[in-house]
């Protein structure tokens, strides 16, 4: 049975519906702007059709507060290039501060935290004000300036939201990376950038383990030039210091007015990282505006989230998901924060962090869902989730049996959202609605204003296929550009070489004739572990600096809803075996060196890579072979290097095909 077969696993109530935020905004229009539409698919259509009505529509209904207006919404529709409220003045730090402002509702929690290291705490509005206008003073005697790179090595803790919203209302340039990220990794990274300040953790503990970071944080100290302060926050070791260190504290001690620096529209909010195959990651700027506007709209009208709501999304700040998290505070809603293993000591442990939180929205990547339905969770059995009315999934596909486990434990009343975007545009493409359906296994609809459709390779919309992931039509938070791109040429050839003029992501992706969107999983060679997107030569420069491997040759198999399966090939020097041990040292070398979600569920030892007669690697090639397609499809021989090396990989790929079919 298709999954559009299917009657609704979901429908929203009568009640649900009014109450929401866009059922709202739909009366608004018809109030405000004389708009009135039958349903979401009509609101969508006139969203994509008149792209500068509504956006403008969004300024105006969330009410965004700007110094100076814009002189129109947006100059053509052209991509790259658009421009975006041209005029415009403001500062996105400044719309948290637009609730709770009554004496009794400042006290109201503005962040719930919790992690292996602390106990459950919470901020307030008015204490996170005080802190944020504290650190944006001292960042500011530092020397820190609009345009100034900060970058955090932290973990998910109230601190790093308060570092990056002082960042925000200062126009300095945010960059975050992981702490279980390794040092080539996050140089990789910041070393692209030219930072300013540092900040970072002493150390964290994950999964009841201790990891010291100091060592990382000196090697990081000393191999960017740029920087001018370190900045240390004991984490691990309440009393841990470092020569030539600030400490967090002294960042706190001030009594300062909170200052919004007033900035365009298209001032570059944070810097993010979306590895592609080949090259160093790709530093990827984004507008203060941008991102605003595709939150409130994101956040608001889509997820639903309001003042009383305290939104969940776990994640570490290597991940997006971080960046969308805090971007929760922008409707007034509350953030929950967890720090550390979600399946330690067991994977009760966010359904626990759920019921003290009070979380009324519970998001993670799909996989943890996954996971928590084969270990047999029952999540009412171990905690009072009553509070939650959403729960959102993304990273990967979420399979349809894990909609119906969501619904059969959480209940009739809570939406499954899933949701599908990416690093590389800061929002959403496809996902959630409150007014709507929910089919299992797939999404609700495309998100207003993003004119997405699947394509054929010639640029023709399909319905009901599958076909690649297009945007047809500009998005205020798309790239400002890639750091250091000189030209915009990689940022071209990124989305815009194959659909000149439209940004093509890199996603399979399927509209159903309900309106619905399934995403199958990457078109590239990009590798997408549980939602964290690296580059294959990434893997390439960890594992082929080991003396045993000459060569080596990595994919990632997610794709048509399959779990993902990463497996690396080597090609080893002459002499030397794959026997236990180095197995075990090329893996610990991707999980100290990059990350632990990229160490490869096997590892080969083959003869050679296949290599096209320019010396690439046949990445896609070998990828589409164990995927089940016919050699002859994917790979010509006489364009080949050497031809012969295919034959190791069609054998494998008849192999694990004979072994799933059986």
């Amino acid at each position: 049975m298709n999954v559009e077969d299917r009657m609704p696993l979901w429908t929203p109530s009568p009640q649900r519906i009014e109450s929401s935020r866009i059922h709202d905004y739909m009366s608004w229009l018809q109030r405000e702007r004389k708009l009135t539409f039958r349903d979401y698919d009509t609101l969508w259509q006139w969203s994509v059709d008149r792209i500068d009505e509504f956006w403008g529509s969004i300024w105006e209904y969330f009410d965004v507060q700007s110094s100076a207006g814009y002189a129109r919404v947006l100059d053509s529709e052209k991509m790259p290039g658009a421009k975006w409220f041209d005029g415009a003045r403001l500062n996105l730090a400044e719309q948290l501060f637009r609730f709770h402002l009554s004496e009794a509702d400042s006290e109201r929690p503005a962040i719930v935290s919790k992690s292996e290291l602390r106990p459950l705490t919470q901020m307030s509005w008015r204490e996170m004000r005080r802190q944020i206008a504290s650190v944006a003073h001292a960042l500011r005697g530092m020397g820190v300036q609009p345009g100034d790179r900060v970058v955090a090595y932290l973990p998910n803790l109230p601190e790093t939201v308060v570092a990056f919203y002082a960042c925000a209302s200062i126009g300095a340039i945010w960059s975050s990376c992981s702490p279980d990220m390794g040092t080539p990794s996050v140089l990789d990274r910041f070393g692209q950038i030219a930072p300013k300040v540092l900040i970072a953790v002493d150390g964290y503990r994950y999964g009841g383990k201790d990891f010291d970071r100091r060592d990382v944080v000196a090697q990081l100290a000393q191999s960017l030039p740029t920087l001018e302060h370190v900045v240390l926050l004991p984490y691990l070791d309440p009393q841990a210091a470092m020569p030539d260190t600030r400490h967090w504290q002294e960042l706190l001690a001030h009594d300062s007015p909170m200052v919004f620096e007033q900035l365009p529209f298209d001032h570059p909010l944070w810097v993010v990282y979306s590895s592609g195959t080949t090259g160093m990651p790709k530093p990827i700027v984004h507008g203060q505006g941008g991102v605003l506007l595709e939150n409130l709209k994101g956040h608001g009208l889509h997820m639903d989230l309001g003042e009383d709501d305290r939104f969940l999304w776990y994640s570490t700040t290597g991940w997006i998901m971080w960046n969308s998290q805090v971007c929760g505070l922008l409707l007034g809603s509350a953030i929950c924060l967890y720090d550390g293993n979600p399946g330690h000591p067991d994977l009760g442990t966010l359904w626990k962090f759920a019921e003290e939180a009070r979380v009324s929205f519970f998001g993670a990547g799909s996989a943890y869902f996954a996971n928590c339905m084969k270990a047999g969770i029952a999540p009412r059995s171990i905690a009072d989730v009553s509070a939650i009315r959403s729960v959102g999934a993304t990273g990967s596909p979420l399979p349809a049996d894990a909609f119906d486990w969501i619904q059969a434990q959480l209940g009739t009343d809570v939406l499954v959202a899933p949701i599908s975007g990416g690093t590389d545009i800061a929002a959403c493409f496809v996902g959630c609605c409150p007014i709507l359906p929910v089919h299992a296994g797939e999404m609700q609809c495309r998100y207003l204003g993003i004119a997405v459709y699947a394509m054929d390779e010639e640029g023709r919309a399909l319905n009901d296929e599958v076909g690649e992931l297009v945007v047809t039509k500009p998005m205020p938070s798309m790239p400002l550009y890639f750091w250091n791109d000189a030209g915009g040429k990689r940022y071209h050839d990124s989305y815009f070489d194959t659909y000149p003029g439209w940004w093509r992501h890199g996603d399979w992706l399927r509209i159903t004739p309900h309106g619905g969107a399934v995403i199958y999983g990457r078109s590239d060679t990009t590798i997408n572990r549980h939602g964290i997107r690296m580059g294959t030569s990434e893997i390439y420069r960890v594992v082929e600096s080991l003396p045993e491997v000459v060569d080596s040759l990595v994919v990632d198999l997610e794709y048509l809803g399959r779990e993902s399966y990463m497996p690396l090939f080597v090609v080893l020097r002459p002499g030397i075996a794959l026997d236990d041990g180095l197995v075990r040292r090329i893996s610990d070398s991707i999980r100290s060196d990059l990350s632990a979600r990229h160490v490869p569920n096997d590892i080969f030892a083959v003869a050679e890579i296949p290599r096209t007669l320019t010396g690439k690697k046949m990445e896609l090639p070998v990828k589409k072979l164990l995927l089940g397609m016919a050699v002859e499809e994917v790979a010509n021989r006489d364009a080949m290097a050497n031809p012969g090396s295919l034959d190791y990989f069609v054998a494998l790929a008849k192999r694990r095909n004979a072994a799933q079919a059986g």
